[in-house]
């Protein structure tokens, strides 16, 4: 959940998702919220603040972390449980990995895929090594300071991060907050999962799902996205490139994505643009490549493309 605040917050972004569409949030275990009030008077961003309480239970020593795969099983046990039939999947980094898995494996299930910084390979060996060293740390220390930095680093831009002279902004105060209240046991099997992630690159190329890639240009995962996008299909993909930004691109620049979002989404015929902004706004198109408007297969510029945010 906390990937997806910014996005779900910035009023014109939560106005075009969350009226439009109907939205099933999965956490891995050892992740989840522990219980849910709905009250229908609330606000989304009220409802957030004051009805989720974090905090799901240890995972026990016994228990093991499901693998990827069986985290791209249990994608499929719960569309099966709500009677889902083809969805639109939107994931972030790790969230990423395993819902193109699951749209590999299950590609009836999947009418387009939306991947923020998404991985799609094994991790090198400084990305194995760098797990391996937090996952010692949780063990016997907990969520330690030095945990925290080396997260923080993955997620946000040095700009948001802050620097010597210049104090870190709300996001990251926030995540390390919610960093706080997660088991360490938890995080450490997660990384665990993930450090035994295996290569998708010869299944991209048979992904014909359409595909949205964002990437923020500071992400350390920025190589990652240019290769998943060189392994899919150009014809049914596309990449935008945010400039200014991290990893998690919903947090820091949600509002970059509206746009490509919204042309995305008209390609499925799923959307009839109401956007009324200024031509002097962030948000207008004339911000954005003219090509990303071209009438294409998905009204998508099929290469990387930036965004020019003020």
């Amino acid at each position: 959940i906390s990937c997806f605040q910014g996005l779900f917050f910035s009023p014109e972004v939560n106005s075009f998702l969350l009226h439009n569409f109907c939205i099933y949030h999965i956490s891995p275990p050892g992740h989840e919220v522990r219980s849910v009030h709905v009250l229908s008077h609330l606000s989304y961003p009220e409802f957030f603040q004051e009805r989720l309480q974090v905090g799901a239970a240890p995972i026990g020593s016994d228990d093991l972390m499901p693998s990827v795969d069986d985290l791209a099983d249990q994608v499929l046990e719960v569309l099966n449980f709500f009677g889902l039939g083809a969805v639109m999947c939107m994931g972030v980094t790790a969230g990423a990995y395993v819902l193109t898995l699951f749209a590999m494996k299950y590609r009836q299930r999947v009418l387009g895929l939306i991947l923020v910084s998404p991985l799609c390979r094994a991790p090198s060996w400084t990305e194995w090594l760098l797990n391996k060293v937090m996952s010692n740390l949780l063990y016997f220390y907990g969520m330690c300071g030095v945990v925290k930095e080396l997260l923080l680093k993955r997620y946000f831009s040095q700009e948001v991060r802050g620097r010597v002279e210049e104090s870190e902004s709300d996001i990251v105060q926030a995540c390390r907050r919610l960093l706080d209240e997660r088991q360490s046991i938890n995080v450490q099997q997660f990384l665990e999962a993930m450090n035994g992630r295996r290569d998708l690159s010869e299944g991209l190329r048979k992904l014909h799902c359409r595909s949205l890639i964002f990437i923020g240009e500071n992400s350390p995962f920025h190589s990652e996205a240019l290769h998943m996008t060189s392994k899919l299909d150009r014809r049914y993909s596309a990449l935008v490139e945010v400039q200014a930004c991290g990893s998690i691109v919903t947090e820091e620049q949600p509002h970059a994505m509206l746009i490509p979002l919204e042309y995305f989404l008209m390609g499925f015929g799923l959307y009839r643009s109401t956007l009324s902004v200024s031509r002097r706004s962030p948000l207008s198109p004339t911000c954005i490549s003219p090509e990303l408007l071209s009438p294409e297969s998905m009204g998508l510029k099929l290469k990387p493309i930036k965004t020019w945010i003020s």
